[in-house]
């Protein structure tokens, strides 16, 4: 690790209006003072830091320019946020990134006035930023809003929903189009710096609307034909027709490193009567960081690194294989003797392990982009025709498809395969991406069957399962990281619908246990034989549909019985103890106790210590089957709260 640089003009900023003091012509070394002041910090706690790099310059001049937090900004995703974060107050706790206790990887709404609207999911800002404008607008308040958001956020429908609506902010709204992929910009240079200050300028904008009166007052053909060639001679120059045409003045492309050509720009298009504006200014993901620069996909989330050689600490290396990749290998391998076999992600390929797959089977793997709600009724039309798709969603992406789920695929009893990655909570990305109610919106629904895997070889065994099963939709549940250190299977087995397994006989209690808290009731398990309580565990696989026989059999035969899963109120557990109320199976004096998520959001922390908060962990069975007894023999105290 190197030392902290030498930052003199950013000693000097704790807040943008600190900023806005300083003379325009040092914000070039600020800028470069802020940068290594992200790389820094980011070396010390890992996180996202390509994104943030790359807009270090357009953070800047966004607060030197606008007065926020009067004017609200608004971050898509939020992954590029960590210098708006040193700029606005939080610098001493940068260093605390997405650890417990820390400051969050993403804006958030309750650590700062400057964070008026939180996001870690992408394409919400222009949305949320026109809130804020019509918000202002009724209520006769001063104040803009900007929206700054990514190419590979843009390719989600809501951002277009959003443009579609916008024009009735007027100029109280402004979008930032940081183009980082150059997937939109033509090459920007000096000519295209010059018109963007030239259109975006009052005089420009004056003239232009002098135009368009004379135009109204002529014969309506002559006056769209005006309206047209203005319109399209402009997006000829500079690529904006197509925002033109949801209503938006467009302006760019720009050098968004280029602080002279990003500040008189944003200037006037803070004074502009003409609106809603949108900028489109382009970027390089990692700027200013070579090795970022050289490898912008690896250096998008990082681990620890040294900031000399850029080297990530990956920690210890040879252990399990993670879940997602057991799953990419395990789909690809059955697609060799499958043609039906394809796979859809939403802009998550290395997440969900789909790379993977598309690495073998290039012709049958998609990539939809930001685009979870195309990707589940595409998946619903491959499999109307035939196909067996199998959507790769994060569990916590899948919910902005729910009614793609519900209405495209359960009601039309289609067999598409759910495969839903970071089940359960997941460490340093906080509340925002932990996977935690997917059984309990997946569970209700008619004609799904819905899987957990306890281990990495079980979730080769569902993966087969459900590339086999054509009778309608299925699901399984995964967690993020590396798995239990099982033997894979040479070949997976086609696992019966409906039917969990016996992993440990006892006879006093009974632990249910679905998914990934496998391995923690093994360890409870053990802590009670201790006390003298001898505890069965099954693996009960399947969350929909129970395995009722199984249930009825461990309820019935064990003074005591735990359902867990790693999820909220309304999943397995739920369903078990409607199942036994409605067939009287505690009607007998039985102690049933489920456990789960709590009824709150889980912040950042190592997933260890989320779990032991939640009370999930090996001590929390043990709190709750000791509870639930009041066992009260030698060496055991009767247990109270626990703290």
């Amino acid at each position: 690790m190197s030392d902290r640089p030498e930052t003199p003009l950013l000693d000097q900023v704790s807040y943008p209006e600190d900023l806005r003091k300083l003379k325009q012509s040092e914000l070039r070394q600020f800028a470069d003072e802020l940068r290594e002041e992200v790389i820094s910090a980011v070396s010390v706690t890992g996180g996202h830091l390509g994104a943030g790099l790359g807009v270090v310059e357009l953070t800047t001049a966004i607060h030197y320019v606008f007065d926020t937090p009067d004017d609200r900004l608004v971050w898509d995703v939020g992954h590029q946020c960590y210098p708006h974060k040193i700029l606005t107050g939080r610098r001493d706790r940068i260093r605390t990134l997405r650890q417990g206790g820390g400051l969050s990887g993403f804006t958030k709404r309750s650590e700062s006035e400057y964070d008026p609207f939180g996001a870690a999911h992408s394409s919400t800002s222009i949305s949320a930023a026109l809130g804020f404008a019509v918000a202002n607008k009724l209520s006769d308040r001063p104040g803009k809003a900007i929206a700054v958001i990514g190419d590979g956020a843009m390719s989600a429908g809501m951002a277009y929903e959003a443009m579609n609506n916008a024009e009735q902010a007027g100029n109280r709204l402004v979008v930032i189009l940081n183009d980082n992929d150059m997937s939109i910009a033509p090459p920007v240079g000096g000519l295209s710096t010059y018109l963007a200050r030239l259109v975006s300028s009052g005089k420009f904008l004056g003239l232009r609307e002098l135009a368009r009166r004379f135009a109204r007052k002529l014969p309506r053909p002559l006056h769209i034909a005006a309206r047209k060639t203005d319109e399209y001679a402009r997006g000829m120059m500079t690529g904006g027709t197509l925002f033109e045409e949801l209503g938006f003045y467009y302006v760019g492309p720009i050098d968004g490193h280029d602080m002279d050509a990003l500040i008189p720009v944003l200037e006037n298009v803070r004074d502009a009567a003409e609106g809603p504006i949108l900028v489109h200014v382009v970027t390089q993901k990692g700027k200013g960081y070579a090795p970022a620069e050289a490898a912008a996909d690896k250096y998008h989330g990082v681990a620890k690194f040294d900031v000399v050689s850029g080297k990530q600490d990956k920690g210890p290396g040879g252990g399990p294989p993670a879940y997602q990749n057991v799953f990419g290998e395990t789909l690809a391998k059955l697609a060799e003797s499958d043609p039906r076999i394809c796979a859809i992600t939403a802009a998550m390929p290395g997440g969900t392990g789909v790379d993977k797959f598309a690495a073998a089977h290039p012709d049958r793997a998609f990539d939809v982009g930001i685009a979870e709600q195309h990707a589940v009724t595409f998946a619903a039309g491959l499999a109307a025709q035939g196909m067996r798709p199998f959507a790769a969603i994060y569990s916590t992406f899948l919910q902005r498809a729910y009614d793609q789920v519900v209405h495209d695929v359960a009601i039309q009893n289609l067999p598409v395969r759910f495969a839903m990655d970071r089940a359960g909570l997941v460490g340093a990305d906080g509340s925002t991406h932990a996977g935690s109610f997917d059984l309990a919106y997946l569970c209700t629904l008619p004609n799904f069957v819905v899987m957990a895997a306890g281990d990495e070889a079980e979730l080769a065994h569902m993966t087969y399962t459900m590339a086999e099963y054509d009778d309608g939709p299925i699901a399984v549940r995964y967690p993020r990281g590396a798995g239990m250190g099982v033997p894979l299977p040479e070949t997976p087995e086609k696992l019966e619908i409906g039917k969990g397994r016996i992993v440990r006989k006892g006879k006093s209690v009974a632990i249910l246990s679905l998914g990934a808290r496998l391995e923690e009731s093994h360890k409870a398990a053990d802590k009670l034989e201790a006390m003298g309580l001898s505890a069965t565990i099954a693996d009960m696989r399947f969350a929909k549909p129970l395995d009722e026989a199984l249930i009825r059999k461990l309820l019935a035969n064990h003074e005591v019985a735990v359902t867990i899963e790693e999820a909220s109120i309304g999943g397995f557990g739920a369903h078990v103890l409607t199942m036994a109320s409605d067939e009287g199976l505690i009607d007998t004096g039985l102690k049933l106790r489920t456990m789960r998520l709590p009824d709150a959001f889980i912040d950042q922390d190592k997933p260890e210590k989320q779990y032991a908060e939640a009370g999930l962990d090996a001590d929390g069975i043990v709190e709750t089957v000791l509870k639930a007894l009041r066992h009260n023999s030698a060496g055991v105290e009767e247990v109270g709260e626990r703290a």
